[in-house]
C-alpha cells in the first residue's frame, strides 16, 4: 500500500486505504474514564499506547502513514523508528470515512444508538476533566492570593485609622510623632496608658525606633492634653489592637505563600517585578497562560482599565500605565520618563509569561540586565523634560462693520422722495 490514513475517534484508530476501506483498527477499551484520558493526551499531540501498537503493525505494510495533527507526527516519527510519517489537515480520505461511519459500525459490533450513547458519557468525561484541570491550576490559586492580600490591607487601613481615634483621645500627640500603623498599635497594644510610656518601655517594644523619636514621644506623653483613660476603657481598645497585630501577622504569611508559589508557577516574573506585583499582574491577566497570550501594549495597562476606555469614549490622552507603576523604577522615575519606562518593563513581561506558561526556562536574570540598561538609556536620552508645545495663538480678525446711521431716537431716516423742494 502506498498510503494509510488514520482516523482518530472516540473508539479509538481506525487506518483506510485511499480508496477509503479499512484497513486495521485498534480500538481503546470499553471504559469511558480510559477513553477520556486518551483523548485529552491526543489533544495535547502526545501519541497513546494504542496509535503506538497501530504503527508498529503498519510499519511494513504501508509506505507513507498519513494523520491529521504536525506535532504528532513529528512525535511518532521520534518514537518510531524506520516509517514515514506526515500530516495532511484536511485529508480528504479522512472528511469521507467520518461522512460514512456509521457503515463501519457493524464490524466493530456497535449500532448508531450505542455509539451515540458512547460518544455522550466520553465527553461529559472529557468536559469534567478539562474544568477540574483550569481549576487546580496553581496560578488561579496566586489569583485569590494576592486578591485576599488586597482585602487584607484595606481591613487593617481601617482598624489601624480606626485605633488612632479611638487612642487619640487621650493621647492626641502621638499621631504625628509615629506614622506607622504597626508601630503605633504596638504602643498601644504593649504599653497602653500615656503614663507608662519612658524609654524603657519604648525600647523593649520598638527597639529599631530611633533615639530621638524615643525622647521625643516621652516628652510629648508627660506634657500631653489628651484625656484620661481607664484600664476597663484601655482593655477594649487592647482587644482591637490584637486583632490588628494578628491579621498583621495574617498578612505576612500570606505574603510568604505567594512567594513560594510564584518561585515555582512564575519564576521569570517574580524574579522581574517581585512575588506582589507579578501575582496581580496575573490575576488581572485571568491566568498565566491568558497573560502569555497577551500583548505587552496590554500588559502595559492592566489594571487601568477604567481609565484606558474614557479615553477611548472622551478622545482624551490613554493611560501610560496600569499596575506596573508599582514597580520601583516607574514610579521614581520623572513624569516624562515613565512611559517610556513602563514600555520597557512591559515587554520584558511578555517574554518572561511566555516562558514560565510555556518553556520554563528560567531566562529572568538575562532579561532584567536588558532592562536596567533600557531604563539608563531613558534616563540619560530623556534627562530632561520635554519643551512644551507652544499655544495657539488666536488669529486676528478683521474689525466688525460699522453699525448703520440712525436717526434720531435711533430710528432710521426715512428715504427721500422726489427732488429737492
Amino acid at each position: 500500500m502506498a498510503k494509510v490514513y488514520i482516523a482518530t475517534d472516540v473508539l479509538g484508530f481506525f487506518a483506510v486505504d485511499e480508496s477509503g476501506n479499512l484497513v486495521d483498527k485498534e480500538l481503546y477499551e470499553r471504559k469511558p474514564e480510559l477513553v477520556a484520558t486518551r483523548l485529552l493526551e491526543l489533544e495535547r499531540s502526545n501519541p497513546v499506547q494504542e496509535l503506538l501498537r497501530l504503527v508498529e503493525r503498519l510499519r511494513g505494510k504501508a509506505e507513507k502513514i498519513v494523520v491529521e495533527d504536525p506535532e504528532l507526527a513529528r512525535k511518532l516519527v521520534a518514537a518510531v523508528r524506520g516509517v514515514d510519517i506526515v500530516a495532511e489537515s484536511p485529508s480528504p480520505v479522512l472528511v469521507a470515512f467520518r461522512q460514512n461511519f456509521p457503515k463501519y459500525l457493524p464490524t466493530i459490533g456497535l449500532n448508531w444508538d450505542e455509539y451515540g450513547n458512547l460518544l455522550f458519557e466520553v465527553s461529559d468525561l472529557i468536559t469534567r476533566l478539562k474544568l477540574r484541570q483550569a481549576v487546580e491550576k496553581r496560578d488561579l490559586f496566586i489569583g485569590q492570593a494576592i486578591s485576599t492580600l488586597d482585602d487584607v490591607d484595606k481591613i487593617l487601613n481601617l482598624i489601624a485609622s480606626r485605633i488612632r481615634e479611638w487612642y487619640g483621645l487621650h493621647f492626641p500627640e502621638l499621631e504625628e510623632l509615629v506614622r506607622d500603623n504597626k508601630e503605633y498599635v504596638e504602643i498601644v497594644y504593649h504599653i497602653g496608658h500615656r503614663s507608662k510610656i519612658g524609654e524603657d518601655s519604648l525600647r523593649k517594644v520598638l527597639p529599631d525606633l530611633p533615639e530621638d523619636r524615643v525622647k521625643r514621644i516621652v516628652e510629648a506623653a508627660k506634657k500631653s492634653i489628651g484625656a484620661e483613660m481607664s484600664e476597663w476603657d484601655l482593655d477594649q481598645l487592647r482587644s482591637y489592637a490584637d486583632t490588628f497585630l494578628k491579621l498583621d501577622a495574617y498578612r505576612e504569611s500570606l505574603a510568604t505563600y505567594i512567594d513560594e508559589a510564584m518561585k515555582e508557577v512564575a519564576p521569570n516574573i517574580r524574579e522581574l517585578v517581585g512575588p506582589l506585583l507579578g501575582a496581580r499582574l496575573i490575576k488581572l491577566a485571568g491566568g498565566l497562560t491568558r497573560m502569555a497570550f497577551l500583548p505587552a501594549s496590554t500588559i502595559q495597562v492592566l489594571g487601568a482599565e477604567k481609565a484606558l476606555f474614557r479615553a477611548l469614549r472622551t478622545g482624551g490622552k490613554p493611560p501610560k500605565h496600569g499596575v506596573i507603576f508599582q514597580y520601583p523604577e516607574i514610579f521614581r522615575a520623572p513624569r516624562w520618563q515613565r512611559g517610556k519606562i513602563a514600555r520597557a518593563l512591559a515587554a520584558k513581561l511578555a517574554i518572561a509569561a511566555k516562558a514560565d506558561a510555556f518553556t520554563g526556562n528560567f531566562i529572568a536574570p538575562r532579561l532584567k540586565e536588558e532592562l536596567m540598561k533600557r531604563i539608563q538609556e531613558i534616563k540619560t536620552l530623556y534627562a530632561k523634560p520635554p519643551p512644551k508645545a507652544p499655544q495657539p495663538q488666536p488669529s486676528a480678525k478683521a474689525p466688525p462693520p460699522p453699525p448703520p446711521r440712525r436717526g434720531e431716537g435711533g430710528r432710521r431716516p426715512p428715504p427721500r422722495r422726489g427732488g429737492r423742494r
